[in-house]
């Protein structure tokens, strides 16, 4: 049976040391049979679930004391790098894709631009026209084709639809707004994106994000995750007008790494532990 985990912190500091030392408890070792770390052995859960009620309290990293002579998971000035990967669509060279890339310059169907504009479907699949003659929504861009050829193509940027959306008062409570990373194709790439979705919710003029991960990296792509995620909850809510919400996490995929096992048992000070399946 599926070992499932709930566990509730005040912050994203208390959520990572939470979720850390719950990992040593409740986790089972793997072997790694497909993708970046193929021969290796991660520490999992079945299933987690991650409430974080006040995740905007500073300090949003985690802080290791220095008496355990580690160094802190991520380093304090890697949000000021990670944030353009989150909140913007550039690509460079070598990216397949990028969370920015999906979440704010999606390249659209054409044929989908094309129904549009000859009226095809509008009134029967488009909702909310306006959206779509909204340059900041859907955008008419240039850029080079691998064959060195320009082309104007349109593009998605979900997080302004997003924004949008709510701030026109289409109606707080509706289940719709989600920012979707995940594509179907996803599963032909070799490292294929681990954030699918950020759900979200506005719930007592209070904004609510619900990131669900397919795989997470618990020692170093948690924090620095959910840590740009929550910045672009605090901008998101500032744009739209509301207050800042909770962050409920979840994952099927929940891990660390063998090389993270013996420093995860030193902040437990549980160096003899032996880990299920280890």
């Amino acid at each position: 049976m599926l070992n499932t985990q709930f566990i509730e912190a005040t912050n994203l500091g208390d959520a990572w040391f939470q979720t850390l030392f719950r990992i040593l408890e409740e986790g089972r070792v793997f072997k790694i049979d497909r993708g970046s770390y193929a021969g290796q052995k991660r520490l999992e859960f079945d299933w987690v679930t991650i409430r974080v009620q006040y995740p905007k309290k500073l300090p949003l990293l985690p802080q290791i004391e220095a008496h355990y002579g580690i160094p802190n998971p991520v380093s304090d000035d890697y949000l000021d790098e990670y944030l353009p990967y989150l909140m913007t669509g550039e690509l460079k060279p070598g990216e397949s894709y990028t969370y920015g890339q999906r979440l704010c310059q999606e390249p659209m169907d054409p044929l989908w631009v094309k129904a549009y504009k000859e009226e095809v479907f509008r009134g029967i699949f488009i909702q909310d026209e306006e959206a779509w003659e909204n340059d900041k929504i859907v955008q008419n861009l240039q850029y080079s084709n691998p064959c060195g050829s320009l082309i104007f193509q349109n593009f998605l940027n979900q997080i302004e639809l997003l924004i949008w959306t709510y701030k026109k008062n289409k109606g707080y409570r509706n289940n719709q707004m989600v920012l979707q990373v995940a594509q179907p194709t996803d599963m032909l790439l070799q490292d294929p994106p681990c954030l699918r979705q950020i759900d979200t919710r506005i719930q007592d003029g209070m904004l609510h994000f619900f990131p669900y991960f397919r795989s997470w990296d618990l020692w170093g792509g948690f924090p620095a995750n959910l840590a740009g995620i929550e910045l672009l909850k605090q901008y998101i809510a500032t744009e739209i007008g509301v207050e800042n919400g909770e962050i409920i996490a979840t994952s099927k995929g929940l891990h660390i790494y063998d090389y993270s096992f013996d420093l995860a048992k030193c902040l437990r000070m549980r160096d003899d532990m032996k880990l299920e399946g280890e």
